[in-house]
């Protein structure tokens, strides 16, 4: 089951902000992404459960095996069609933005036809 846009993007942020051994808390991915407190608490409640994430005693976030594949598949998409869209002339501003949207709603099928069509 594919899970909600909003749940990738969480799962994608915790892994940005960790990356290079660095430590994660709800309060952070708030301030990454411009959320409430409350809100990200319940989203993080929410991963954790569904075994996405690990919280421990510290309040500190770590990707599950399986939260991390989702968060470095959205990660890659999101890296690709940003590059492809600045190369097709694209500010680099607007193509974050337009891959942040598209990375979640780009077939399988699609996503791999661009990543050959780059690669070529």
């Amino acid at each position: 089951m594919k899970l909600p846009e909003s749940a990738e993007n969480y799962l994608e942020t915790i892994l940005i902000l960790g990356r290079d051994g660095g430590q994660v808390r709800s309060v952070d991915i708030a301030l990454e992404l411009n959320y409430s407190k409350p809100s990200v608490s319940v989203a993080m409640k929410k991963l954790r459960l569904d075994g996405y994430i690990e919280v421990d005693s510290g309040g500190f976030i770590t990707l599950t095996a399986r939260g991390a594949a989702i968060a470095q598949s959205m990660y890659e998409r999101h890296m690709i069609i940003s590059d492809w869209l600045v190369s097709l002339g694209v500010d680099r501003q607007t193509a974050a933005n337009d891959a942040c949207k598209m990375e979640h709603v780009l077939s399988e099928q699609s996503f791999e036809a661009i990543r050959r069509h780059i690669g070529n």
